[in-house]
């Protein structure tokens, strides 16, 4: 194996193993979409030139593009607090008020 094979493949492992770390969903898809539009920047790179500068050049615009696509794409969260629940009082009658814990713990 080349060096330029064992730097490649070194540096898609090490990718990958920080792509592992994400710990919320907007992290998980901004690695995904980089990782994805990396590997399809250097295809197109590596066909439209044929050499090693336009493969570098290709995945470099495609992991740019795939993070901020994948950033995009996730979910927006709400802050705590602004969700409304419906509860019922002892005497029967419902109400709304901001959710409480078990909301968000899913014991409700």
């Amino acid at each position: 194996m080349n060096a330029k094979r064992t730097i490649a493949a070194a540096a898609a492992l090490l990718t990958l193993a920080l792509a592992g770390c994400a710990q919320t969903e907007q992290q998980q898809r901004t690695g995904t979409g980089a990782l994805i539009g990396g590997a399809g920047g250097a295809l197109v790179g590596q066909a439209i030139g044929h050499d090693t500068k336009s493969t570098l050049i290709g995945a470099a615009a495609g992991t740019l593009l795939g993070a901020a696509v994948g950033s995009a794409s996730s979910p927006q969260q709400q802050p705590r607090g602004d969700e409304m629940c419906r509860y019922r009082d002892r005497y029967g009658r419902i109400y709304t008020a901001p959710c409480d814990d078990r909301y968000y713990n899913g014991d409700y």
